[in-house]
C-alpha cells in the first residue's frame, strides 16, 4: 500500500494507514435502542413541562397548537476496549518495511483502523496495552482529543522494536475485566503462544479469563495474529534452523522438514479445541495471518458482524 506523503503530514502515517483501510468499509454496522443526539428522527413524544424545549417541534406546533417532543435514534451505543498483547513473540518476524511485516504491526495497523472506523461512527473506544500485565491504557470516549491521543500512542508503539520481556495473557484479561466497568466490545489481538499452545493448563486458565469478562456481559472477539508461511506451514529451507523464543530466550535446533507434519498435527488440534470452547462460551476467534491486507481482513470481520445483527 503507498504512502501518500501529502496526506500522511496531514494525518499522520499511522492514521493515513487506517484511513484507507476504512475506506470502502461497510458503515451503519449497528443501531442503537437508546436515544439521544443523532441526525436520525425517531419519533414525537409529548412535551413534558419544565423540560428543556431544545427539540421541541415548532412546525408541529404551529399546525396542531400542541407541544411534541422530537426524539432521535442514536447512532453511537457502542463501547469498545481494544488490547493489544505487546510481547516478545508478537514483534515475530523482524520488521522489515515502513508499513508492517509482523504481527505487533498489523495489530496496531488493525486497531487504529476500528478506532478511525469507530470515530466516524460516534462510537466510544479505548486500548489496552499489555505484556506481562498492563502497560498502558485509556478508558473508552468518542470524542476527537481522545481519537487524536490514541493514534498518537499508537504510532509511538508502532515504531518500537521490542516488546515485553514476558507475557501474562491471563492476568492482563483478569485485570481488565476488573476495569471494565460498563458493557463493551472487547477485541484482544494476540498470538496466544503462552496460553493456547503450551499445555492443557495454559488454556484451561485462558478461559477461566475470558470467563470473567463474559461474567461481566462483555462481548469477546479474539484476533488470532500469526505468521502463515513460517509459523504455520513452517515454509522453510530443508535444512536445520536455531528457533528462537523471543521472550525466554531458549533455543531448539531442528530441521523444519523432519517436524513439519507433527507439529501442524499438533497445532491444529490445539486451534480445534480453543475454537469449540469458543462456540461454547459465545466468543468469536478469528483467525488472522498477518501477510493478508488489514482492510481484508476487518472488511470480512465486520461483514460477519453485520450479517449476524
Amino acid at each position: 500500500m503507498p504512502i501518500d506523503h501529502f496526506r500522511a503530514q496531514k494525518y499522520g502515517r499511522l492514521e493515513l494507514l487506517a484511513r484507507q483501510a476504512v475506506e470502502g468499509f461497510i458503515t451503519g454496522l449497528h443501531k442503537s435502542p437508546y436515544h439521544g443526539f443523532s441526525v436520525e428522527f425517531a419519533e414525537h413524544r409529548a412535551y413534558n413541562t419544565g423540560e428543556s424545549t431544545r427539540h421541541i417541534d415548532w412546525k408541529l406546533y404551529a399546525r396542531t397548537d400542541k407541544m411534541f417532543v422530537k426524539r432521535f435514534e442514536e447512532e453511537t451505543n457502542l463501547r469498545c476496549q481494544i488490547c493489544i498483547d505487546r510481547s516478545g513473540s508478537m514483534f515475530y518476524p523482524k520488521a522489515t518495511d515502513e508499513i508492517h511485516s509482523n504481527k505487533i504491526g498489523f495489530s496496531i495497523q488493525a486497531t487504529a483502523s476500528l478506532v478511525y472506523l469507530m470515530r466516524s461512527q460516534r462510537d466510544a473506544v479505548g486500548v489496552t496495552l499489555f505484556g506481562d500485565g498492563i502497560e498502558w491504557s485509556t478508558p473508552a470516549k468518542s470524542n476527537s482529543a481522545h481519537h487524536n491521543y490514541l493514534f498518537q500512542e499508537l504510532e509511538k508503539e508502532f515504531n518500537k522494536q521490542e516488546g515485553a520481556s514476558a507475557s501474562n495473557i491471563v492476568s492482563s484479561l483478569h485485570k481488565i475485566a476488573e476495569m471494565m466497568h460498563k458493557r463493551s466490545l472487547i477485541v484482544i489481538f494476540s498470538d496466544f503462544v503462552d496460553s493456547v499452545f503450551i499445555n492443557d493448563e495454559s488454556q484451561t486458565e485462558l478461559f477461566e479469563a475470558l470467563q470473567h469478562l463474559r461474567y461481566n456481559k462483555h462481548e469477546v472477539v479474539l484476533f488470532h495474529v500469526f505468521d502463515k508461511k513460517t509459523e504455520l506451514n513452517l515454509d522453510l529451507e530443508n535444512r536445520p534452523y536455531t528457533f528462537v523464543d523471543l521472550e525466554t530466550g531458549e533455543q531448539v535446533k531442528v530441521n523444519p522438514n523432519e517436524v513439519r507434519d507433527q507439529y501442524s498435527a499438533l497445532r491444529n488440534k490445539k486451534v480445534a479445541d480453543v475454537k469449540l470452547r469458543c462456540r461454547q462460551f459465545g466468543i468469536d476467534w478469528v483467525e488472522t495471518d498477518i501477510e493478508e491486507p488489514v482492510d481484508k481482513v476487518l472488511e470480512r470481520f465486520l461483514a460477519k458482524r453485520y450479517r449476524m445483527s
